[in-house]
């Protein structure tokens, strides 16, 4: 007889990584949530980078809103980013988050939520895929994309959320909870070493 152990769920942060007037990723952050929240395995918070008041420069000590933003990262056991794809690469929005937490993001997965045209934000991504290794985290293979130009999105922003979509998602999202998981338990046997 096997004993199955209670595993409390996934903490998960969906990070909207856009600030612009007129975006579409908090449209496309919410179809995703949406999908998250079918799951009993992941409890996630969205942390939406437009409702922190981040300095324009980076100051001598961390403000509130930095402070807020770093304990949000250092809650959760896993990420996803929902990111657009500007000139080829991702807002300097959301570098500047990024930048603002360092061992709050080690030794946890991270998966991603794209968008852009025809390319649907895999430049985004890869440039991403860069910045979360240096930061000692793992970053899932699998994503989800939507081109803006090729029907992805309706007129309104909303994703048409395409079968394919709907499995990029379920294949993400499986992937970051097994990863989630062991790296949960893993830095709780022992600190990770950067």
């Amino acid at each position: 007889m096997w004993i199955t152990e209670v595993v409390p769920p996934l903490r998960m942060a969906a990070i909207i990584g856009s600030t612009r007037e007129g975006r579409v990723c908090d449209v496309i952050g919410r179809w995703f949530v949406e999908r998250v929240r079918e799951r009993k395995d992941i409890q996630t918070e969205v942390v939406d980078l437009a409702e922190f008041a981040f300095p324009a420069r980076y100051p001598h000590e961390a403000t509130s809103p930095m402070r807020r933003f770093t304990a949000e990262i250092g809650r959760a056991d896993a990420f996803v980013v929902v990111t657009p794809e500007y000139n080829r690469s991702f807002p300097a929005s959301l570098k500047q988050a990024i930048d603002y937490a360092y061992d709050e993001w080690q030794a946890k997965p991270v998966g991603f939520v794209s968008y852009g045209c025809r390319s649907e934000g895999i430049y985004a991504i890869e440039q991403l895929r860069t910045i979360f290794t240096e930061l000692h985290a793992v970053t899932m293979r699998d994503s989800v994309g939507f081109n803006l130009l090729g029907g992805g999105v309706d007129d309104s922003g909303r994703p048409c959320g395409t079968d394919e979509q709907i499995q990029a998602s379920k294949a993400m999202l499986d992937q970051l909870v097994w990863w989630g998981l062991a790296l949960r338990a893993a830095r709780a046997a022992r600190p990770y070493v950067a």
